[in-house]
């Protein structure tokens, strides 16, 4: 510490859990556990009560109170707070709150200290309990000796932490806002793509009615005009399954708790941050294994996309057999719609599509079910 701080026991700057004597009819503000923030932010909430419903069973406390969770999690999550804007400068909360009345001191300057990580250490070592309703020892509230700074030093500190902290703040809003820019000409991007605009038409290139007609000799070409916008001239609309060789949702598998053989895909494999994993991948049943077509099987280029689901229906990651590590292959269950197109057709091409907002759109306006079990019908991605 420097020289001019010295070094004291909490029980010299707070009184600890003081009570208040007020008439039973005044109003105060009440504070729940769930009213007190956790972080570093300070904010706390209040009911509003009548005294004398609460003066019994809950701690007391009035406004620059510090007020600090003594209960495990909230103790490590930094629910700590100072009381202010309380009605009539009283308040009652819950008991899992111990509360410290300064004594001469800057209150935010040890509110800040006390969500120290320091601080949490010292307080961690001496939890008291059964696992799940661990407490702090009552001693980091009294014994603990503690810096004591200068008075205007300690004004000094706050303005300073609190400059720190506003800068911080807008650097992580601005980490928000670049990923929303970011998530826009992406976006923009699949946007341009699907309409032909993002490269350059070549004359040179294939005319899109030949190659359909090179999948499927039958293929009847669409009216361009029916479809909701215009594509280049070389372009042609046609339905997804002119497209598919598998065109499928999965089927519901019979898990096995012991075998660990033959992973399942679900809709948690696709990543909601992007990308595919199986690490939460159940396993198939081994005696199931010949209920399953070779078509079921995944395979490099398979679009796939979540079929079921609030907030998951949609998703579309594009598969690649190197995630299988150890595993000899991966069938999806029936939450997930397997698109395999020809060999003819660039599947990276049909992911970008599908992942585009203009498709993104038609799956939420298709919808079915429940608010809290929406899904789409496969006959959907047929049309």
């Amino acid at each position: 510490m420097p020289d001019n701080w010295v070094s004291v026991p909490v029980s010299e700057l707070f009184y600890l859990n003081p009570k208040s004597e007020i008439a039973d009819n005044i109003h105060i503000g009440f504070i729940p556990m769930a009213c007190v923030d956790d972080g570093f932010s300070g904010n706390h909430y209040f009911e509003k009560r009548i005294w004398k419903e609460v003066k019994k069973g809950y701690c007391h406390f009035q406004n620059g109170d510090i007020g600090i969770a003594k209960i495990s999690p909230c103790f490590e999550n930094l629910k700590s707070t100072i009381f202010q804007g309380l009605p009539n400068n009283c308040g009652a909360g819950t008991t899992e709150l111990v509360i410290l009345r300064p004594i001469n001191i800057y209150a935010k300057f040890y509110l800040y200290l006390f969500k120290s990580q320091w601080y949490i250490d010292e307080g961690t070592k001496y939890f008291k309990g059964v696992v799940g309703q661990q407490r702090v020892h009552k001693g980091i509230f009294t014994d603990l000796h503690i810096p004591l700074p200068p008075l205007v030093e300690q004004q000094r500190i706050v303005t300073e932490i609190e400059k720190w902290f506003a800068l911080i703040d807008q650097i992580e809003q601005g980490k928000v806002n670049l990923q929303t820019t970011i998530k826009q000409i992406k976006s923009k991007i699949l946007d341009l793509a699907i309409h032909g605009k993002l490269v350059p038409q070549d004359p040179n290139d294939e005319p899109s009615i030949e190659l359909l007609q090179r999948i499927n000799p039958d293929f009847t070409p669409c009216d361009n005009g029916h479809y909701p916008f215009d594509v280049p001239n070389e372009w042609k609309w046609c339905k997804m399954n002119d497209l598919c060789s598998f065109l499928s949702r999965g089927k519901s598998p019979k898990y096995s708790e012991d075998d660990k053989t033959y992973p399942v895909f679900a809709q948690k494999c696709n990543l909601k941050e992007g990308g595919i994993s199986l690490e939460q991948a159940k396993f198939l049943d081994p005696s199931t294994i010949n209920k399953w077509d070779s078509k079921y099987k995944l395979q490099t280029g398979d679009v796939l996309v979540n079929s079921t689901g609030t907030g998951t229906v949609g998703r579309t990651r594009l598969f690649d057999e190197s995630c299988l590590g150890k595993y000899p292959f991966v069938v999806p269950d029936s939450h997930v719609s397997v698109v395999r197109t020809y060999e003819e057709i660039n599947s990276e091409y049909v992911f970008a599509y599908m992942s585009s907002q203009l498709i993104q759109q038609y799956i939420e306006d298709n919808l079915a079910g429940s608010t809290n079990q929406k899904e789409l019908y496969i006959r959907h991605y047929m049309d």
